[in-house]
């Protein structure tokens, strides 16, 4: 029963208030709901895909320093870096954004010129380099250059393997 109301209205006063609570949401609590989702999305969806990257760049890391064990290991035996990726049996191989590894062996080569270059441009190895070039798919030699902040390089004759903005 409810209080302050004739009983004879109480049976269909209680179904109408029960029907009324199963109605569902109203359009303000729908675009309440609504507007906490999006915010949920806007703060976890930048957050996703910087680990994606980060998931992609440490796979290239991993792919070069294994390409790097090869070809010194090729060098051991062959007392020169190889002229090329075919030569180690990694043509084929492609990086986490879907392109070739970029590789150049120093042998024969004369000047500097053709060398990728740190901020003081200086050569960042010795014998070849090998690098993949990021998520733009875009290089230049020297890593200070803005397409170039993303690439994944092999510096300092493998002391060094990870993204050319951190080195």
């Amino acid at each position: 029963m409810v209080v302050g109301v004739p009983p004879e209205r109480c049976d269909g006063l209680i179904v109408r208030q029960f029907r009324r609570a199963q109605g569902g949401f109203t359009l303000l609590e729908m675009m309440l709901i609504a507007g906490v989702v999006a915010i949920l999305v806007a703060i976890a969806f930048p957050a996703y895909l910087a680990s994606v990257q980060r998931a992609k760049v440490a796979k290239a890391s991993s792919d070069i320093s294994q390409m790097a064990n090869v070809i010194a290991r090729y060098i051991s035996e062959n007392d020169i870096p190889p002229p090329d990726l075919n030569a180690i049996a990694f043509d084929a191989l492609l990086d986490p954004w879907g392109r070739p590894y970029v590789y150049q062996s120093f042998t024969g080569l004369k000047g500097k010129g053709q060398m990728r270059k740190d901020k003081n441009l200086n050569p960042l190895n010795t014998l070849y380099d090998l690098y993949s070039m990021g998520a733009d798919g875009q290089s230049k030699l020297p890593l200070t250059v803005p397409v170039s902040k993303d690439d994944v390089i092999l510096a300092f004759d493998g002391n060094y393997i990870g993204i050319a903005s951190d080195f």
